[in-house]
């Protein structure tokens, strides 16, 4: 997962609240649990186009609201854009334990513009922690949307029987192109890759269901789709024996 400095919660443009159930104890170790009602992007590998994902990125930060957004590829790419995002921002030292020393440095002697500057450069990284990544390619990250099950990952070839029979949308990074498919009860669902065109895929947690966009590496819109899923028994997580 990804770990960027300035831990203070980034402001919310939208109404709906993440309920996060994150490194929860028994927990599998690879597997990361979420469960909440969000707006959530997804970016496929980069494979070697870093400027095509950054441009992504910012426009997810910029025209979608995004609530949380994962990378599905496990080459490094997204921590290699971040931290060259946030050092040109704020320096060499884009840390948490640098934040103080930049405050330091940037506003003991500036005028009130500089000042603005600084925070607004300081807000843009911190709002750069919505971005994540499977920790490797046998990592599942696991939310709630719709009411249903979803279950990310990078390669869909790695997903066993303990995955699929729970799940209502198996979402992969591993395709050249966007995958939109319906088998079953379930949607197996990628936005492809950079290289491959592709690149970026929202999916917006409605009522009635999920509401699908792809979008081609340049942000252009290129599908749309109502994915109407069975709404998942609402779960009590307990300790043992409740």
């Amino acid at each position: 997962m990804l770990s960027l400095p300035l831990r203070a919660p980034r402001p919310k443009t939208r109404s709906r609240r993440r309920r996060g159930l994150a490194d929860r104890p028994g927990a599998a170790a690879g597997v990361l649990f979420f469960s909440s009602t969000m707006r959530l992007a997804l970016l496929g590998p980069a494979e070697g186009h870093l400027d095509a994902l950054e441009a992504a990125m910012r426009f997810l930060l910029e025209a979608r609201s995004i609530d949380r957004a994962v990378y599905l590829g496990v080459d490094g790419a997204l921590d290699a854009v971040v931290h060259a995002w946030a050092g040109r921002l704020v320096g060499d030292n884009p840390s948490e334990v640098g934040v103080w020393a930049r405050a330091v440095r940037a506003c003991l002697r500036a005028t009130p513009a500089e000042i603005d500057g600084y925070i607004r450069r300081e807000r843009e990284r911190a709002a750069l922690r919505m971005f994540e990544a499977l920790l490797d390619a046998d990592t599942r990250s696991i939310e709630m949307l719709g009411g249903a099950l979803a279950i990310m990952i990078h390669d869909k070839a790695h997903l066993n029987e303990e995955d699929m029979l729970p799940a209502r949308l198996l979402l992969f990074g591993k395709s050249s192109m966007g995958v939109v498919k319906q088998v079953g009860q379930r949607w197996f669902l990628s936005p492809g890759s950079f290289a491959g065109g592709g690149g970026i895929m929202t999916l917006d947690d409605e009522e009635d269901g999920v509401f699908l966009t792809l979008y081609d590496r340049d942000a252009t819109e290129i599908r749309t789709e109502h994915l109407s899923i069975e709404r998942a028994t609402k779960l009590k997580v307990g300790s043992a024996g409740q």
